[in-house]
This record gives structure tokens, C-alpha cells and sequence, in this order.
């Protein structure tokens, strides 16, 4: 069952905000490829994510408990006609490793945004073995695994994943890398 189609694409979409911060874009490009549900565990480097999505009408934002929750409302969207986003950290991850095999052999849509710890500035040294491993999980789960490091790279990025999940059916996960989220202060 494909969803329909959005009027503007999403690279448009990212070029006609230039002025916004890149979150800021990332959610335009999110609107523009047609996501009606979002899905997250609070997390900071979501933070700008999660509040454009909960206070846009027209989307519905589902707080997880646990990340897996995230894929398995994401498949009942698609069934549903609708396009989703699952926002986690690299942490949640290995939480819903298992979960990822669902779209991968039911082959529906998938689109994932990974914020990544345990790189660049990390103070947490228990968030550094998952943040080591969250390509390679996702890539041997059979995941295609996009990384931006840059706010412009990103807005980009996200734009491409999300054709290649809704348009070509792919299992996408976009990682935002460490540095470009900025040192947390505890």
C-alpha cells in the first residue's frame, strides 16, 4: 500500500528555508516527504524534532517507552497508508535490534533518526560501547545506514532517505553524528 505522494519534494523543501537551523530544516524536509506519525524516546539531540512534531496538528507523536515500540508503529503506519519517523539514540539501538528484522523482511519503509553517542566530546563512558557498534548492528540487521555530520550535509540527507524509504521501500537509518549535536553539559 503506498501513501500518497507529497506535492513539494523534499530537497525543495530544505532549500526553500536556507534561514532556519538545521533541525529546523530536517522537520520541513520530514513534512514535505509526508510524515503524518512520529515516534521517539525523549532524547536532547531530538529536542527541536520532538517539539515542531508535537505541536503540528496534523502529525501524531507517540512517546515510547522503549525504542522497538517505535518499529512496530512505524509498520502499522505503512499498513495504514501513512508515513512515519522513528527518532532514537544510538543507545536505542541495540535495545531494538531484534524489532529491525520486521521491516527488513516484511520489506516496508522504514526511516530512523539516530542521534550517536560515545564519539566526539562523549562524558557518559556507558554510552561509548553501543555508539562504537551502532553501524555495524544496523548494517548486519540489513539496514542501509546514512551518516551526516554537518547541519547542511543532514538536512540533505534526510531528504534522500527519505525518498529512497518511501519511494524504493528501503530500510533507511540517517546517524547524526556526535559533533554536530554539540557537547551535552551535565
Amino acid at each position: 500500500m503506498q501513501a500518497k505522494q507529497p506535492e513539494t519534494s523534499s530537497l525543495e523543501a530544505a532549500s526553500a528555508v536556507p534561514e532556519k537551523q538545521w533541525p529546523d530544516q530536517v522537520y520541513e524536509v520530514l513534512k514535505a516527504a509526508g510524515i503524518s506519525q512520529m515516534s521517539y524516546v525523549p532524547d536532547a539531540g531530538h529536542t527541536t524534532l520532538i517539539r515542531r512534531f508535537s505541536a503540528d496538528t496534523e502529525v501524531v507523536t507517540n512517546v515510547l517507552t522503549t525504542e522497538e515500540e517505535g518499529i512496530a508503529i512505524a509498520a502499522g503506519c505503512w499498513l495504514g497508508g501513512k508515513r512515519s519517523v522513528v527518532l532514537m539514540q544510538s543507545s536505542g539501538v541495540g535495545n531494538c535490534i531484534n524489532m529491525l528484522s520486521l521491516p527488513v523482511q516484511a520489506r516496508f519503509p522504514l526511516l530512523i533518526l539516530v542521534t550517536m553517542r560515545g564519539e566526539w566530546a562523549e562524558f557518559n563512558p556507558w554510552q561509548v560501547p553501543m555508539g562504537q557498534a551502532t553501524e555495524a548492528s544496523l548494517r548486519a540487521i540489513g539496514l542501509k545506514v546514512l551518516r551526516a555530520e554537518t547541519g547542511d550535509d543532514l538536512v540533505e540527507t534526510v531528504a534522500q532517505a527519505a525518498s529512497m524509504a518511501f519511494d524504493a521501500d528501503q530500510q533507511i537509518a540517517v546517524l547524526i553524528g556526535q559533533r554536530l549535536l554539540g557537547k551535552k553539559k551535565w
